[in-house]
């Protein structure tokens, strides 16, 4: 029996998060430029959203830029933000064809205008999709996207729209950029770093991890088999016991 046929289809998580990591250690591993790591990286990720989207994934939201990325060498980040725009010109056919809504969180307003118009069009004509959710964090860090909330919570409350008494985790998560997104049952890291690297903070509370040494470009869907093979040995008690799970 495959990996891919041992998974239980009820037990799959809705919403599988990545960190993607290890693009440029993979090119210096391989005697390469970092940007061409980069390149490597995206036949990964399509190798994983249509792996993602045919066992029936409903949202995967992948670390694309965070906003710590902005200070690295300049030629890489225009490397970086040629391959965003070429990459999502390229497969606005794929995602209509697989049924796959493009979504983006993080400081968009911050990136490029081409890569602003490209990126908005590309989710203008895949809106109407509804097979799987593919979330880009774009310019993105999970204390940006909690400061920002929280500024958005105090101009409501300046305009009398909420109170103080009104804001609870349920109302909190309405302001933040995942609002209406369920938060991910499974994060999944490559490259073996042991932190979370400032992503969606607020939403993986109860989030299973599960890192795996292999760098990015090296990751393919066995490896995504066997991470959520892995989840689904899992007990997940949200602070009870395993007493009170089984009842």
């Amino acid at each position: 029996m495959s990996l891919k046929e041992k998974i239980v289809d009820e037990r799959l998580p809705q919403h599988i998060a990545i960190i993607m990591d290890g693009n440029g250690r993979w090119a210096k591993k391989h005697g390469k430029e970092r940007y061409e790591g980069h390149y490597e990286g995206v036949e990964t990720v399509r190798k994983i959203v249509e792996a993602s989207a045919e066992l029936g994934i409903k949202f995967l939201t992948l670390y694309a830029f965070s906003t710590e990325n902005w200070r690295r060498p300049k030629e890489e980040v225009d490397a970086l933000m040629h391959l965003f725009v070429e990459t999502i010109q390229q497969e606005l056919p794929t995602l209509n064809k697989n049924g796959i809504r493009l979504r983006a969180i993080g400081d968009i307003a911050s990136m490029p205008q081409q890569n602003i118009d490209k990126l908005n069009e590309t989710m203008a004509k895949t809106e109407n999709n509804s097979k799987m959710d593919l979330i880009l964090a774009l310019s993105y860090s999970g204390r940006w996207e909690i400061l920002d909330a929280v500024k958005k919570i105090v101009a409501d409350q300046k305009k009398n729209l909420i109170s103080a008494e009104d804001i609870d985790e349920k109302l909190f998560s309405t302001y933040l950029n995942t609002a209406g997104i369920p938060d991910p049952e499974l994060l999944i890291r490559t490259s073996g770093e042991l932190r979370i690297s400032n992503y969606l903070l607020w939403q993986i509370a109860y989030t299973e991890l599960y890192i795996t040494p292999k760098l990015w470009p090296e990751f393919d869907k066995e490896d995504l088999y066997e991470a959520i093979l892995d989840f689904q040995s899992r007990e997940r008690r949200f602070g009870m016991t395993s007493d009170q799970i089984k009842r």
